[in-house]
């Protein structure tokens, strides 16, 4: 009898409901917690309600899924008839997600895989995609890690922002650079490196930032077989727009996807986001 292997990721990939579905994998909701509400992070509800509250500098807090919610997972996967489960997560640097899927895995009824992707957004995603073809392929558990894993080290995740404020409010600048910024018009690009949202470059006025932005993206996608992903944050035709223009830039492209991030990156980076995933196939 040939093994069977279930994927299981978190909300934080992104991942539309009919994807996950196709493919069979699970995803475990963080939760969002906006003053007094508390929502399941990466839906639609939770995306307008956290650029609002981020808007009115209201308190935005996220809370990792509890090890019973993953226990929840583990148990439901095996009882459709799992031998075996990989669990991709987020980055540690971010959340303790990693920490309560790992905790769960160690009373479950079958064997857990659970991998620190060092990732987040769709650089998650792809990995819990790649690592669900190669389920879908017959392959064992460590060939879906290492598919995952092989994905996870190609990705590239580029990410502009509106305002230096939110990375002040996080702690990742300081609040005098911060001002500057401001009093320069400053428009950062990020980049997710180790693990974490780093600064990669500042640019003067939003026009040029996104255009430098689309052309970072192009550039790393080269003339290979890419699959991209455009996120943004209470910004969507921003996003079509640039989603469109990779679309005729980038000869390699296979599949595009475009959605709206949650609380993990959207409380440090502001409504007016627009993110680029490129992964390498």
């Amino acid at each position: 009898m040939s093994r069977h292997v279930a994927i299981v990721t978190d909300s934080t990939a992104y991942l539309p409901q009919q994807t996950l579905a196709r493919h069979h994998i699970t995803a475990v909701p963080l939760t969002v917690v906006l003053g007094d509400r508390a929502l399941e992070d990466g839906t639609e509800t939770s995306a307008r309600a956290l650029a609002l509250a981020l808007q009115k500098r209201r308190s935005v807090t996220t809370s990792r899924p509890s090890p019973e919610m993953f226990a929840t997972a583990y148990r439901a996967a095996a009882d459709a008839g799992a031998s075996d489960i990989v669990s991709l997560h987020l980055s540690s640097e971010f959340s303790g997600t990693y920490d309560a899927a790992v905790l769960a895995a160690r009373e479950a009824p079958v064997p857990v895989r659970v991998v620190d992707t060092g990732m987040v957004a769709m650089a998650l995603g792809f990995c819990a995609l790649s690592a669900a073809g190669t389920a879908e392929s017959g392959g064992s558990p460590d060939e879906a890690v290492a598919a995952a894993e092989k994905c996870a080290g190609g990705m590239s995740a580029y990410f502009y922002v509106d305002t230096l404020d939110y990375l002040r409010r996080g702690g990742r600048i300081g609040a005098a650079q911060a001002l500057l910024g401001s009093a320069l018009a400053v428009k950062p690009l990020l980049q997710l490196d180790g693990g974490r949202i780093e600064m990669l470059e500042k640019v003067r006025t939003a026009s040029k930032a996104i255009a430098r932005l689309e052309e970072i993206a192009a550039e790393r996608a080269g003339d290979g077989q890419v699959d991209i992903a455009v996120h943004h944050l209470a910004a969507p035709e921003r996003a079509a727009a640039l989603a469109a223009r990779l679309r005729e830039r980038v000869p390699g492209l296979v599949d595009l996807h475009v959605s709206e991030v949650g609380a993990v990156i959207g409380a440090h980076t502001g409504p007016g986001l627009l993110g680029v995933v490129i992964s390498p196939r």
